[in-house]
């Protein structure tokens, strides 16, 4: 939809700028796509009368033309244009004059005869369509006039209109929407309703459901003079080509009321014009110069004849309105918006008309007839039937009932009723008692919160403060628990883990004496309690491994259930992980293919709670299915343990040839929370841009002292530069040549780095020697030479 800033004024009276204009329109809900200078400044064009006109010599299509542009010296002008007679102004282009597309006017011959200019079209000129041929100027133009006084600049507002709002395809209801925000004072043109009756031999509705209302004002004695000059620039700017008088009126008031209007040529019409739905066979010759096949679904209008319209969408050739035509029979009416929608997407047409109607629109349906009807009796002598023939019944206006109390309760803002009133009738509601009568032109408004949206809008959302509905509670223990959770979560998915999610209720097969049977359970699969997530995670192993996925890290995070005093249970969180499969995807690169082992599940525990993970020798029996198993510590707490699967246990969860170890671990979620301090859960590392440096040791040990005992003295030797510490080698000689048999020897890379220099070899020596007399002092060990 485009908004001339100029025709606007009409309805609106405002000094806003285009872009002030634009962003009040933007607050109150219209989108402003673009803004467009329109107008024309073109030098060395001018209004010239054309005084004689003759056949040109050597060519039927040519005329040649003497006008005069008011220069003293009337100038031979050679045109193809047929539009036009001796007496008519028009725009006339100078030699020298530079048109729109790069077209430079000059003196030169057209088939041997001399031409001094050009005589131009709206669309040369760039001011719109226009009618074909020449642009005729009114009569009352002063010859002379320079193209930009004729046509002043203007600035074109681009609108994306809602389907909600058909009054906004209207410069009436733009005008309207704007005032309401503050842009200036609305005003419209003053028109007097006829009377109306109801005539059968006038028109009649057979289709009521999709016509609830039908009007035709008769007018006759319709001289057709050329469209003025204002009419056919109107026009030109919502992309409209000038017909003839009566349509231009017609299509003219269809922009600025949004009311789609159309003119039947009186004496073409035979018997009344029924509103109903087309019949078996009904073809259309519409305006367009096609032919449509009409569905018995198509919704029509028609005489004793046939069909001569389209309903809403498009007229009939036979009854079209011409240059011969001196009296008309004018139609508005109101149209069941999904009829005409579905008539426009069958048919594939696309009208200015079908665009508002299957949008909802009756805006205006009485006032713009009666305006069209005022304009035709001024610009065309037409007389004016006294009454409106109607058939039907106009919808009455929806009453909605509204409470102050409801406004301030759904928008939190204390509004008073005199403010929610005075928004209200600003949008031309009408208020009787608590009722307000919803204006034709306002289809969207339905309900109260309708209303109450409204009133929002007029406010403005910008006013109404936020506010807290309700108290917020102090973080609890709760809380707590669920954040560090969630980062347990984050922190597992970061490492390439998937979570699983099973249920809390497990068969009897896999149940022991610590678990819990539930008394009335649903079925066999659903009988105790699980005291472990490991059976579920299995099954999820399992299920994955025979889809063919090559490699699985899996979690889960969840309820277990472990006997307590007779008759309760006790609940805690624990996680459980498992891996296997191919460490890294089958790759051209490399032949060798490595398994995830214990190791990467390790190194995943360790970093939940970095630099405070230990592991210790299993005391007990293995459960029946393990292998291997450690005890799992953080600091001095127990959390749990990890290790690895039978390979038989293993192969019962895996296809044919598939061979991979199974890593498991179980740990207790709320035994890791708890040595965890809440700032370290955010806590990031830091990159630094020095060096680092490395030193690798090789110490005999006892067999008896585990690697561990030498990671946790070396790291909590709170050494600054000391960052990490990796064993790349651990040898034993069960022979005693190179060591003894009861020793063994492990190799130690120790890696070191400042945060803010760079290291000297000097002080990276000294700190070694410093961290190998605490592991003699320690763990008594010896360095191998």
């Amino acid at each position: 939809m485009k908004i001339s800033l100029s025709w606007l004024g009409d309805y609106l009276k405002t000094t806003q700028t285009a872009e002030q204009l634009a962003e009040t329109l933007t607050r109150s809900g219209i989108e402003v796509k673009s803004i467009v200078s329109h107008g024309a400044a073109i030098p060395k064009v001018v209004a010239a009368q054309i005084l004689e006109s003759s056949q040109h010599p050597d060519a039927d299509r040519l005329r040649v033309c003497k006008v005069d542009d008011g220069s003293g010296a009337p100038r031979q002008i050679v045109c193809g244009a047929k539009n036009y007679k001796v007496g008519d102004k028009i725009l006339l282009a100078l030699p020298g004059a530079a048109l729109p597309g790069g077209v430079k006017i000059k003196v030169g011959k057209l088939r041997g005869v001399e031409s001094e200019g050009m005589m131009c079209s709206s669309k040369e000129l760039g001011l719109g369509e226009g009618v074909d041929g020449l642009h005729i100027l009114p009569p009352e133009t002063m010859i002379g006039t320079e193209l930009g006084a004729l046509f002043p600049a203007d600035d074109i507002l681009e609108l994306e209109i809602t389907p909600n709002r058909p009054d906004w395809l209207g410069y009436l209801g733009v005008a309207r929407e704007a005032s309401v925000f503050g842009a200036g004072e609305f005003s419209e043109h003053s028109v007097e309703l006829p009377a109306t009756i109801e005539d059968k031999n006038v028109t009649t509705i057979t289709a009521h459901n999709a016509c609830p209302f039908y009007s035709i004002r008769r007018i006759d004695g319709i001289t057709m003079n050329p469209s003025p000059s204002w009419l056919v620039q109107r026009l030109a700017v919502m992309d409209a080509r000038s017909i003839n008088l009566v349509v231009d009126l017609a299509n003219y008031v269809m922009f600025e009321t949004a009311q789609p209007l159309h003119a039947f040529d009186a004496d073409k019409i035979q018997g009344a014009l029924n509103v109903r739905f087309a019949r078996e066979e009904e073809k259309l010759e519409a305006l367009d110069g096609k032919i449509y096949q009409l569905r018995p679904s198509d919704l029509v209008i028609a005489d004793d004849q046939g069909v001569q319209a389209l309903a809403g969408i498009i007229g009939g050739m036979k009854s079209g309105v011409t240059e011969k035509t001196t009296s008309i029979l004018l139609e508005s009416a109101v149209f069941d918006l999904a009829t005409v929608a579905a008539s426009l997407r069958f048919h594939g047409i696309n009208t200015e008309g079908g665009y508002r109607f299957e949008r909802g629109n009756r805006a205006g349906t009485l006032e713009a007839s009666a305006r069209v009807a005022a304009l035709l009796a001024e610009l065309a002598g037409g007389i004016v039937s006294e009454n409106l023939f109607i058939a039907g019944h106009f919808p009455e206006p929806l009453q909605i009932e509204l409470r102050g109390d409801q406004v301030r309760q759904l928008l939190g803002a204390e509004i008073t009723d005199q403010q929610i009133d005075g928004y209200l009738k600003k949008l031309g509601l009408i208020k009787k008692e608590s009722a307000w009568f919803i204006p034709s032109w306002r289809p969207d408004l339905l309900r109260s919160v309708d209303l109450i949206e409204e009133v929002s809008r007029v406010h403005g959302i910008e006013a109404i403060k936020s506010r807290y509905m309700a108290f917020p509670a102090p973080s609890s223990k709760e809380d707590q628990a669920y954040d560090q959770m969630m980062m347990l979560r984050r922190r597992l998915a970061a490492g390439g883990f998937f979570e699983a999610r099973t249920g809390t209720l497990v068969a009897k097969e896999v149940a022991n004496e610590k678990n819990i049977a539930l008394r009335n359970p649903m079925g066999e699969q659903q009988a105790v309690l699980r005291t472990s997530l490991l059976p579920g995670l299995k099954k999820v192993l399992q299920h994955n491994l025979h889809q063919g996925i090559s490699s699985a890290r899996l979690f889960e995070l969840g309820k277990i259930y472990q006997q307590s005093e007779a008759p309760d249970c006790e609940e805690k969180f624990s996680l459980a992980l498992m891996t296997t499969g191919a460490a890294v995807p089958m790759s051209w690169r490399s032949d060798s293919q490595r398994s995830l082992d214990l190791y990467d599940l390790k190194g995943m525990i360790d970093q939940l709670v970095p630099g405070k993970i230990n592991y210790q020798s299993w005391e007990e029996p293995l459960p029946p299915g393990m292998s291997l198993m450690l005890s799992v510590f953080c600091d001095t707490h127990r959390l749990g343990y990890v290790g690895l699967l039978h390979p038989s246990a293993a192969r019962e969860l895996m296809l044919t040839g598939q061979e991979h170890p199974v890593a498991v671990a179980e740990l207790d979620v709320a035994m890791l929370c708890n040595v965890i301090e809440q700032e370290e859960w955010n806590k990031g590392g830091v990159l630094t841009r020095f060096p680092a440096m490395v030193r690798d040791i090789a110490l005999i040990v006892d067999k008896s002292v585990a690697y561990a005992s030498l990671e946790k003295v070396l790291l909590s030797s709170q050494e600054e530069l000391l960052r990490s510490v990796t064993p790349f080698d651990i040898f034993t000689d069960p022979s005693g040549e190179k060591i003894a048999v009861d020793k063994k020897s492990v190799a130690l890379s120790l890696k070191f780095q400042h945060d803010e220099r760079t290291l000297t070899a000097q002080e990276v020596g000294e700190t070694c020697e410093r961290l190998i007399a605490l592991l003699e002092k320690s763990l008594h060990v010896e360095i191998r030479k």
